[in-house]
């Protein structure tokens, strides 16, 4: 069973953490994984000049970024900063200089297109 508590990740206590390949830029260390069709926690770490395609949300997805700038087409989000993106939402997601975020989401998205 995960660590049902992370302390000091405000901090910068994720610094430490293992992460591992998610997609081309972008690593995960996962904090609770849910399979298909369940919720999952995760932090996301981005390379400079990373980004996902445009999806819709199925579900709820929260991000609280911890370090860096994320952006979106309604804006960029420097650290600090909490995103909520609602079931039935759509954008896509790049970082200009990297971040990393703290992501909660409820189903996995769709993506839009070529994004996959």
């Amino acid at each position: 069973m995960p660590d049902r508590s992370h302390a000091g990740l405000l901090a910068g206590g994720w610094r430490t953490l293992a992460f591992e390949h998610f997609r081309d830029g972008i690593e995960v260390h996962w904090l609770a994984k849910g399979g298909t069709g369940e919720p999952s926690v995760a932090l996301l770490r981005y390379a400079a000049g990373a980004g996902v395609p445009r999806h819709r949300h199925q579900g709820l997805e929260t991000i609280l970024v911890l370090d860096g700038v994320q952006s979106d087409e309604r804006g960029d989000y420097a650290a600090g900063t909490f995103v909520l993106n609602p079931a039935g939402t759509e954008h896509s997601v790049w970082t200009r200089t990297g971040c990393t975020v703290l992501i909660q989401w409820d189903l996995p998205v769709m993506f839009i297109g070529n994004g996959a």
